[in-house]
């Protein structure tokens, strides 16, 4: 009996996703509760579970599709009778019929039967999929056996997609193109972005802080730091702590418009920008006036490796009152970050280098870093972002300030 598959409950007011990926084909074994697609939201991916045993039905719909909350996208055929028979069936079309065990393992490293985020690390190392030896489910290619097997053979490997997927004419002089659909997750990172650049009065100040004394007190209690509360002492601990004293000294930093009224909010929901395979994510740590240097740099951690395996949920998504991009991470130096929406501003961190400076009339080499705040000019004056600017500084430059909230 047919089991149908359907979308589930996204989250608060969202309706509909787009298919980001099919993560089991027709025929192929299922169990119960495993996933077997993952869908885009506006957000996050989400993964779709098997409800039965069985094998996997037909697909409904194809990747790229906007499906809506409980539509059916496919069906599992419950119970164990099937799945040695069905997987020779659904996939070798146009194989030979009798050497049927090759032909599935010669089908699934062709281009075409990866998934798109395969398929598009494919394209961007160089990598000849037919080299590379899957370690996923049922010895699929994942995105992550590409970026190993491009690490270890990066010469050897990188002429053979131009000949296998490259059109005939592009061929001869090594010319190609690809047009990939946006993901929704991309999508909505592009109208937000330009939305904020529309719609705000968007102003960037900065200033550079010395980073000597957060470097020294790391480096003096990283281990007993790791030791006692399990998670490793970095610089975003410090830089949340400070900026969440400072938005306290400066409550219009933290503050957002709503139509004709400010609102202004006596806690620090601080959004931490992040990378996951999809693009940037903001999950937000809330309540930070509340929370130790501990306690952040727990939440960050989290947040960092569920984003990377695309674990992030809806809820750990919204809200926020300010944001912090650590560009620095990428080898940034500066840069004019955008805010993020109802929010009225943004704090850019950038690498540190050291520099000649000069202290108490001599120069000297200091590890210095630029530090960016971008806000809406409707409703923080210049007076208000660089006196931020300044308190984050002055705390950063003397951390005994934040253990003691001066």
């Amino acid at each position: 009996m047919a089991t149908e598959v359907t979308v589930p409950v996204l989250g608060e007011s969202i309706t509909e996703a787009t298919l980001g990926e099919w993560l089991k084909q027709p025929g192929d074994p299922v169990k119960a509760d495993e996933p077997i697609a993952s869908l885009e939201t506006d957000k996050v991916s989400v993964e779709v579970p098997s409800p039965v045993d069985g094998v996997m039905g037909a697909h409904a719909v194809q990747v790229g599709d906007t499906v809506q909350v409980g539509a059916m996208i496919a069906t599992v055929d419950a119970g164990g009778a099937a799945p040695a028979a069905a997987p020779v069936a659904a996939k070798p079309a146009a194989a030979a019929p009798a050497p049927s065990a090759p032909a599935p393992a010669a089908t699934e490293e062709t281009p075409a039967a990866l998934s798109p985020s395969v398929r598009r690390a494919v394209l961007e190392h160089g990598v000849d999929p037919a080299s590379v030896k899957g370690t996923g489910k049922d010895g699929r290619i994942t995105k992550e056996d590409v970026q190993a097997a491009a690490s270890s053979k990066p010469a050897a490997s990188a002429p053979a997609p131009a000949a296998a997927t490259a059109p005939a004419p592009a061929a001869a002089s090594g010319r190609r193109e690809e047009r990939v659909r946006m993901t929704r997750l991309r999508q909505t990172i592009a109208k937000r972005l330009k939305e904020a650049q529309n719609t705000a009065a968007m102003l960037t100040t900065f200033n550079d802080v010395d980073m000597t004394a957060v470097i020294e007190a790391r480096a003096k209690y990283k281990d007993l730091f790791e030791k006692k509360h399990g998670v490793r002492l970095g610089f975003m601990g410090f830089f949340v702590k400070a900026a969440t004293m400072a938005l306290k000294d400066l409550p219009s930093v933290n503050a957002s418009i709503e139509g004709d009224e400010i609102v202004y909010h006596d806690y620090a929901d601080i959004s931490v920008a992040v990378s996951s395979p999809g693009g940037l994510v903001v999950p937000v740590i809330r309540d930070c006036q509340d929370l130790s240097v501990a306690g952040i740099e727990k939440a960050i951690g989290d947040f960092g490796r569920r984003a990377k395996d695309g674990t992030l949920k809806m809820d750990e998504m919204k809200g926020g009152t300010f944001t912090i991009s650590n560009g620095g991470v990428f080898g940034s130096l500066m840069s004019t970050p955008i805010i993020n929406p109802p929010q009225s501003a943004v704090l850019g961190l950038h690498r540190i280098e050291d520099r000649a400076v000069v202290v108490n009339g001599q120069i000297v080499i200091r590890p210095m870093m630029y530090l960016a705040l971008s806000y809406d000019h409707r409703l923080i004056d210049g007076r208000e972002a660089v006196a931020f600017l300044v308190a984050l500084k002055n705390a950063i430059e003397d951390p005994t300030r934040i253990l003691i909230d001066l």
